[in-house]
């Protein structure tokens, strides 16, 4: 470790203070610490604490006095640095440094920026939409393209996740400090280089699944999430979008599915309920005419209904709600 803090002094050194907030990485054994301001992240692979839904553990501490003077004390003793370098000689070495978004960026530019994709910056931190970056983000940024991998029980493989994702076994074990064929503990997050995300979670996060079920001029009446009912006053939570706009304009489907219901009740008025992958069903209520039936298969393209103001309704418009998995999400995260 002496080793590798005098490493980071003779940098900070050549560096102006500005220069070395950007960006500055540290290899040692299976360690990897990134400085970047005040922020280090600590790489592991064992088990993911972030509610299961894969990552590493971000600890941050102060880049203060104590530490540099820590620092000066290792180089004092006559450390040596070609310990950090080599990290970068071995082509399976996995690091980690931080970026800071700035303005104009977008995930895909960064990406390319660092030979990476984008499915590896969105899997790495986590991010459930890529329109929600925000200036001043600190963004893990690894060595190498591929994503994280949750192992969801217990028996699965090196060989039998590489199979999956169809990539290089040998690769993603060494990475991974993992023998091929050593069962992994369900829970463990492991990096699987050269993967990619399937292509409804890319799509999800890049809000290009769905498409807006009305295709004509209209404009939000209101939102999802709590609300002043317009008809009591009272505080109640909405379940979905309203998007008014003439009664009879065309309502299409948002994704391709199945017709799982159509029908009437005094709430929605006329209403079909669509199922479709991945756990997603659709609603679409207040309709004047429904043009599908239970059992249809339809896709984007197909008209399903016509609006119309029917059941509890202050005028014409689309009520449009999404369920994922039976719960109730905000339609506009999942389109552009």
């Amino acid at each position: 470790m002496k080793k590798v803090f005098w490493g980071v002094r003779n940098t900070i050194k050549k560096m102006s203070v500005r220069n070395a907030a950007q960006c500055f990485f540290v290899t040692f054994g299976v360690c990897t610490l990134v400085l970047t301001g005040t922020m280090v992240f600590a790489n592991h692979t064992s088990k993911s604490e972030n509610n299961g839904q894969g990552g590493f553990e971000s600890p941050t501490i102060p880049v203060t006095e104590e530490v540099l003077d820590g620092i000066a004390e290792a180089e004092a003793q006559g450390g040596e640095s070609g310990a950090i370098n080599a990290a970068f000689e071995d082509t399976y070495k996995l690091s980690y440094f931080a970026y800071r978004v700035r303005s104009g960026d977008m995930i895909g530019r960064i990406a390319e920026q660092f030979d990476i994709t984008s499915d590896t910056i969105i899997s790495v931190n986590n991010i459930r939409n890529s329109r929600l970056l925000q200036i001043g983000d600190y963004l893990k940024i690894p060595t190498m393209p591929g994503i994280l991998y949750n192992v969801k029980k217990d028996g699965e493989t090196i060989d039998s996740i590489a199979q999956k994702y169809k990539v290089d076994a040998v690769k993603c074990s060494a990475v991974n400090h993992i023998e091929i064929d050593s069962a992994i503990s369900a829970g463990s997050t492991i990096f699987v280089p050269d993967a990619e995300l399937d292509w409804v979670t890319r799509q999800e996060i890049n809000g290009d699944l769905f498409r807006k079920p009305i295709r004509a001029r209209w404009y939000k009446s209101s939102s999802f999430g709590w609300r002043a009912s317009p008809f009591t006053g009272a505080r109640s939570y909405h379940s979905g979008v309203d998007m008014a706009c003439p009664t009879g304009t065309s309502i299409y489907a948002a994704l391709p599915g199945k017709v799982t219901a159509t029908g009437y009740n005094s709430t929605y008025g006329n209403y079909v309920i669509i199922a479709h992958h991945s756990g997603y069903k659709t609603l679409y209520g207040h309709m004047s005419a429904i043009l599908c039936h239970k059992g249809n298969y339809v896709t984007q393209d197909t008209r399903i209904g016509r609006v119309g103001s029917t059941g509890m309704s202050t005028g014409p418009h689309l009520h449009f709600t999404v369920f994922k998995n039976n719960k109730q999400v905000n339609p506009e995260n999942l389109w552009n």
